[in-house]
């Protein structure tokens, strides 16, 4: 479960929502909208106010380290610090039996940073996200730059997550996704929720 009361920082209007247990939020809207944002203020990436919680952590009383292994963050560009895919991964035994569910191969964790295009980032991001068995999942553009099928596979794995109780805020221009992951969704413009 993810709550969010009265969250707010510079760029965003104080805004409310909830994701219940195995639950999907998309939230829409066009560029500069405040979509990304709003899921850096909820991941506690940039100075805002207001209240974020799980069903079982309160982000105030929490370190960040705690906060985001719970709450895990796929910004819209993931971050590569090291040279070989696999020292980015701690569970490669877990990662590698996930890798195929995103159409990569399981050779993937002995690839080079370099050679990633940005669709197979994104991917292991998606895959270094499940490694924490976070509570939620936040999502920014899951899906953007990977061709039907592969997105199919990403929803796939998706629905799976939340079968198992996982909540997903999800931002996605991909009008037809939210009907996909069965998501409501909720709508922002000029850094505020439209209703």
């Amino acid at each position: 479960m993810l709550i969010v009361k009265s969250l707010s920082r510079a760029g965003l209007q104080p805004m409310s929502l909830q994701v219940e247990d195995g639950a999907c939020l998309a939230i829409t809207g066009p560029s500069g909208a405040g979509k990304s944002l709003l899921m850096r203020a909820i991941a506690d990436l940039d100075p805002n106010s207001g209240d974020v919680s799980t069903g079982q952590l309160n982000r105030s009383d929490t370190t960040a380290p705690a906060w985001r292994r719970n709450v895990a963050f796929l910004p819209s560009e993931t971050g590569w610090w090291q040279d070989d895919v696999g020292a980015h991964f701690s569970d490669h035994e877990g990662t590698k039996a996930r890798l195929p569910l995103v159409g990569l191969s399981t050779d993937a964790l002995n690839w080079k940073v370099t050679r990633l295009s940005s669709g197979e980032k994104h991917r292991l991001g998606l895959l270094r996200c499940l490694e924490t068995s976070p509570a939620v999942l936040l999502l920014d553009e899951p899906t953007a730059a990977l061709d039907q099928e592969t997105t199919l596979q990403v929803e796939a794995l998706l629905r799976d997550q939340m079968d198992k109780g996982v909540s997903i805020l999800l931002v996605t221009h991909d009008a037809d996704q939210p009907h996909r992951l069965n998501c409501s969704t909720l709508r922002i413009e000029n850094g505020a929720i439209m209703t």
